[in-house]
């Protein structure tokens, strides 16, 4: 009878689906969700691409990585356009060093371009929230990382998805790419009223302690990310020298 009972027990053991691992601790879930709509031309989306490429390896950003409780941070990269065009460049990938950033980096330069349409800030936001939802990893901050060059005109109200993603407790961080000179067909989509960057202040970010962030022109956006970057890692502390929504 024992020798049944242990039997038994083996082979329910055996059955039994395996239990659950608890999800790998990261400091951070990011999402870089890069905006290639029909106003970012290919000098500008090479700039983009390159931009984030280096931001990403930039010892100032490895430095506040490894400077975290975990020492590794999450990155997911998103490029997304109109109401119906988000891509998902890169999936999730651990950035705990320089090797891991620069793996990243190549692979970001190296994938084309995914759309080039309208301009659906919602429809970003929305499918960057499906990201994290799914994510492998655990973190009790996520954040998105909207960058854009122009107003939302595509899709759903972007108020809406900025205020249901900070009711699920995600921060929306904005970094603003100002045009110099409006587009000849619609300029208020690049140069509206007020300015880019109060757009995004009014419309896009949110969550403690969300900031915008401006790079004057595509040329200097490279050091822009690298700002935000080492901000969105630090947690936008005083420290940082970053101005939660300024």
């Amino acid at each position: 009878m024992l020798r049944a009972l242990r039997s038994l027990l083996l082979l329910l053991l055996l059955q039994a689906p395996p239990l659950a691992q608890a999800a790998e601790p990261v400091d951070l879930l990011l999402v870089l969700a890069s905006d290639v709509s029909r106003s970012v031309d290919h000098a500008k989306f090479k700039l983009q691409r390159e931009g984030y490429a280096a931001a990403i390896s930039d010892q100032r950003v490895l430095e506040a990585i490894t400077a975290g409780r975990n020492r590794r941070i999450a990155v997911a990269f998103v490029e997304w356009s109109g109401v119906s065009s988000q891509k998902l460049v890169i999936d999730w990938t651990v950035i705990d060093g320089a090797d891991a950033a620069r793996k990243f980096g190549d692979q970001l330069v190296e994938l084309p371009r995914s759309f080039a349409e309208r301009t659906s800030i919602s429809g970003g936001i929305d499918f960057s929230m499906s990201l994290l939802a799914r994510a492998p990893y655990q973190s009790a901050r996520r954040t998105i990382d909207v960058s854009g060059d122009g107003t939302h005109n595509s899709g759903r109200d972007v108020t809406l998805a900025r205020d249901e993603a900070v009711a699920a407790g995600v921060t929306i961080n904005g970094l603003v790419i100002l045009s110099e000179r409006p587009m000849a067909w619609n300029p208020e989509h690049t140069n509206p009223p007020g300015g880019l960057a109060n757009y995004y202040r009014t419309n896009v970010i949110g969550g403690p302690g969300a900031f915008v962030v401006v790079a004057e022109n595509f040329d200097s956006f490279g050091q822009a990310i690298v700002k935000k970057l080492i901000a969105e890692i630090a947690d936008a502390g005083p420290h940082t020298g970053i101005r939660p929504g300024g």
